[in-house]
C-alpha cells in the first residue's frame, strides 16, 4: 500500500495537522479570486481537497465547486459541510474526474509529489488538463524545496492530545522523507511521508509536457514575487493551452 493510503486515512494524521491556520486559507482564496476574478458561472475543482477548508471557502464566494481526494476518511468529514454548492467525492488525483467540465483546478498546501513512480506525478498533471475546459486555470500550491531543504529540522517532537510524536526529516534522492513514530495506548506506530523536491523548472518541464503555459509564479499566500532564496511557497497559476 501506497504511504499516503496508509496514513492518510488515520486519526492521527488529523490529530497531527489538526491545527492549520482557517483564516490563512481564507485570505488564500480571496486573493487568488481577487486576482483570477472568475465568473460567476465559473466551477472549481478542488484537487486532493482533504478536509475541503479551501473548498468551502470558494463555495462561499458563490461557486460551484467539487472537492475530490483518496482519503476516505477527509472525505467523510468534508461532506458534513456539503451543499447545493459543494460536492466532496473520493477519487484518485492521477485518474481523470470529470472531462472538460472545470473552468479552474486547485492544488493546494502541497498536495501533490507523494507517488513512488514519478511517471504518476506527470499522469496527475495530464489528468489536470483533461478535467479543464479549453483555456480553464490551473492553480498549484507546493512547498518552496529549496527553502525546505536548507531548513530542514532532522528531528522534532511535537505532543498532541496527549500523544508524543517524534518527526524525523531527512533528504534522499530529490525526496523529503518524514518518519513519524509515536506510541497511544500501549501500541507503537511508525508513518512515514515522502514528497518530491520539485522546484521551479521540474514545473515548468511537466507542465510543457502537458499544454499547461504557466501565467504567473508567486512566493506566499498574499501573491507576492517568487524568490527561491526566501519565499516560503512556490504557487503556479496556468492556463490549459
Amino acid at each position: 500500500m501506497s504511504w499516503f493510503k496508509d496514513w492518510f486515512n488515520t486519526s492521527y494524521y488529523h490529530l497531527l495537522y489538526g491545527e492549520r491556520d482557517e483564516a490563512e486559507a481564507g485570505r488564500f482564496i480571496r486573493n487568488l479570486t481577487d486576482l483570477l476574478k472568475p465568473d460567476k458561472h465559473a466551477v472549481f475543482l478542488d484537487l486532493a481537497c482533504g478536509k475541503g477548508r479551501h473548498a468551502v471557502d470558494i463555495a462561499a464566494l458563490g461557486y460551484d465547486v467539487y472537492g475530490v481526494d483518496l482519503s476516505f476518511e477527509s472525505i467523510r468529514e468534508a461532506r458534513v459541510r456539503a451543499g447545493e454548492r459543494l460536492h466532496f467525492d473520493v477519487h484518485d488525483m492521477r485518474d481523470v474526474y470529470i472531462e472538460d467540465h472545470f473552468d479552474y483546478v486547485v492544488n493546494l498546501f502541497t498536495s501533490f509529489g507523494y507517488f513512488e513512480e514519478r511517471s504518476d506525478n506527470l499522469k496527475t498533471l495530464k489528468a489536470v488538463c483533461a478535467d479543464l475546459k479549453k483555456g480553464g486555470v490551473f492553480v498549484q500550491d507546493y512547498f518552496n524545496a529549496e527553502k525546505v531543504v536548507r531548513n530542514m529540522v532532522p528531528l522534532e517532537c511535537k505532543e498532541i492530545g496527549g500523544i508524543r510524536f517524534e518527526i524525523r526529516k531527512e533528504k534522499i534522492d530529490h525526496c523529503i522523507i518524514k518518519t513519524i513514530s509515536f506510541s497511544d495506548q500501549g501500541s507503537q506506530y511508525k508513518f512515514k511521508e515522502k514528497v518530491s523536491l520539485f522546484n521551479l523548472q521540474d514545473f515548468k518541464d511537466m507542465y510543457s509536457q502537458c499544454g499547461l503555459e504557466i501565467l504567473h509564479v508567486f512566493g506566499d499566500y498574499h501573491l507576492n514575487a517568487f524568490d527561491s532564496e526566501v519565499s516560503e511557497r512556490l504557487i503556479l497559476i496556468s492556463r490549459k493551452q
